[in-house]
């Protein structure tokens, strides 16, 4: 496989590169992601073999808002709608209860999937383009740091995945992860935004 370096010009080409069931490694505010077709469970699986990662961890999934989210998501309660016009975009995750079009590869055979809105024009611009939602997980061999600049994700990923959108991303503090299907809110992974931010917002405690 040859690994295309695209201008951030050429997203265009990228999004049809992933409607077509390919990989690209794209910039977001925190890290570079590798993005697929999420509603494909074969492009979700070349996901998996790129980075060495083992396919009983779940991915998270990109949407552009809440009324993208509902179209993966069920019985989704009102404090998700909350969080999301606080905080989306933004580093916060909310695992919601997915639809059946969302494919086991995703969720490792689970009934959540996390979702996201990424604070990133170019990811934002590949998921308007393409009209479909895409894996979040981080560009990195599995253990590994995380790629940062379009340069190092094509020196890690050079061979195993169909292009690069060339780029930066600022690294820092990853995603909240907030866990919405029990009822309650319960923080998975502390991230960018605190349980005190989350409370203020929802009115309630969050488990931690």
């Amino acid at each position: 496989m040859v690994t295309r370096l695209l201008s951030p010009a050429q997203v265009s080409l990228a999004a049809g590169i992933l409607r077509a069931g390919g990989v690209a490694a794209v910039p977001t505010e925190t890290v570079y992601g590798l993005a697929a077709n999420a509603l494909s469970g074969d492009a979700v699986e070349k996901i998996f073999a790129a980075k060495g990662r083992p396919e009983q961890k779940p991915v998270s999934i990109f949407v552009t808002g809440m009324e993208m989210a509902e179209r993966f998501c069920r019985d989704i309660p009102a404090g998700a709608y909350t969080l999301a016009e606080a905080f989306w975009p933004g580093p916060l995750t909310v695992i919601l209860r997915r639809r059946k079009n969302v494919p086991d590869a995703v969720t490792a055979g689970g009934e959540g999937v996390g979702v996201r809105v990424p604070d990133h024009e170019t990811a934002l611009e590949l998921l308007r383009l393409t009209d479909l939602p895409l894996t979040g997980t981080s560009a990195n061999l599995s253990g590994q740091a995380p790629a940062r600049t379009g340069a190092e994700a094509l020196a890690i990923f050079d061979g195993r995945i169909d292009c690069v959108l060339d780029g930066e991303a600022p690294g820092g503090v990853p995603s909240t992860v907030v866990d919405l299907t029990g009822g309650r809110a319960k923080i998975l992974r502390f991230g960018a935004i605190s349980a005190e931010a989350l409370e203020k917002i929802l009115g309630d405690v969050v488990e931690c």
